[in-house]
């Protein structure tokens, strides 16, 4: 396993069962890299990637002597998730960002395995190839959210 997957598997853990309404970890970098065996650059690593809002975490930080990351998992209703990434999605999105907001849509259990495939087939790099750059990531977050408002 990965360092990064054994960080991650970590801050979840301390976060408590996955089924849970809103839950929390509270971490401090420098401890946090000592247990793990690891550089604290790394838990920022992936911190940064792995604990975003498109994945359903709110990330706050205390810099300082008594410093510390404190992680949350959003809990809300299908429709304000929804209505949440909509919001996250914003006027553009790449195709690895809407890989990731999908995975945490089927991590929820707020979409299901088909749904999950059609959106990731939506969302893809390979349907855009024909357009160019500058419009491919415009065009994947309009038909992505006007998916998304149809299983709401």
């Amino acid at each position: 396993m990965r360092i990064s997957d054994l960080i991650a598997q970590y801050i979840i853990e301390l976060m408590g069962d996955d089924d849970s309404d809103e839950s929390s970890a509270t971490i401090k970098r420098n401890e946090l890299a000592e247990t793990i065996g690891c550089v604290p650059s790394q838990i920022n690593y992936v911190i940064t990637s792995r604990f975003t809002p498109e994945q359903g975490y709110i990330v706050e930080s205390r810099r300082g002597g008594g410093g510390y990351i404190k992680i949350t998992r959003i809990s809300m209703d299908k429709h304000t998730a929804v209505m949440h990434l909509m919001e996250t999605i914003g006027d553009s999105i790449d195709a690895g960002a809407a890989q990731a907001l999908i995975k945490e849509l089927l991590n929820r259990r707020m979409i299901d395995m088909p749904t999950a495939k059609l959106l990731s087939a939506a969302a893809a790099e390979r349907p855009y190839q024909s357009l160019p750059t500058e419009h491919r990531d415009k065009l994947r977050a309009d038909i992505l959210k006007n998916m998304l408002l149809i299983i709401a």
